[in-house]
């Protein structure tokens, strides 16, 4: 997609757009299918977990378990998830693949824009080692480009920023994305690099805890 398309002629994805909270629930559900197969689908328990992760999230949140239930159920209305009862407590999937027609590595990076926001090619093929392999940036940006020429686009390209190596790319389940206001704000910050051992560890334990309470939710 090019610069000179105006986005104000899009047909939006979904109507009304995601809010922030259906966003992180959605992008949760749909990394943790690949991150975590034994604890998927998720309780609303760890998926509370999920959302609030200190680890790959930005921006980082903090909501409340009325905030993510309203959202699990918004969303199943939505046809973008679909409850099932566990025994003891109902279990979460999302239905992304069928509701907006995704294959595997457009499911990856789409889940990657949900949860991190606005992303450059490298950092997705950097980001994207657990939820599908990638041969390279250059696969990453055609699954991108294939998102961005759709019909109803699901990717937007921004604008590159003075100092940026590369453009980012961001989603349109939550919206127009405001092109002018992030050129705007100014060049972004350095490319984050890749996870550190701490961070990945980080990341390990906050899904075992995920883990080890939806198994409290059923009782095992």
């Amino acid at each position: 997609m090019t610069h000179s398309e105006t986005p104000e002629t899009m047909d939006l994805p979904l109507d009304p757009p995601l809010d922030a909270a259906e966003a992180r629930v959605l992008g949760c559900l749909m990394e943790k299918e690949a991150t975590t197969p034994d604890n998927y689908p998720l309780t609303q328990n760890a998926t509370i977990s999920a959302c609030n992760q200190k680890s790959s999230r930005d921006p980082i949140m903090k909501l409340d378990p009325g905030t993510v239930g309203g959202a699990l159920r918004s969303l199943e209305r939505r046809e973008l998830v679909r409850s099932e009862f566990g025994a003891r407590a109902s279990r979460y999937r999302h239905q992304a693949d069928r509701s907006l027609e995704l294959t595997a590595p457009q499911r990856a990076v789409l889940a990657l824009l949900l949860l991190r926001g606005p992303q450059t090619g490298a950092e997705l093929f950097t980001r994207s080692e657990r939820l599908h392999a990638f041969d390279d940036v250059d696969e990453v940006l055609y699954t991108l480009e294939r998102l961005a020429s759709r019909d109803t686009p699901l990717v937007v390209q921004l604008p590159r920023q003075a100092g940026q190596r590369g453009e980012r790319f961001m989603h349109r389940l939550c919206g127009e994305v405001d092109v002018d206001a992030d050129v705007a704000s100014g060049p972004a910050s350095a490319p984050t690099p890749p996870a550190s051992d701490i961070e990945q560890r980080l990341a390990d334990l906050e899904e075992r805890v995920a883990e080890l309470e939806s198994r409290l939710d059923d009782g095992d």
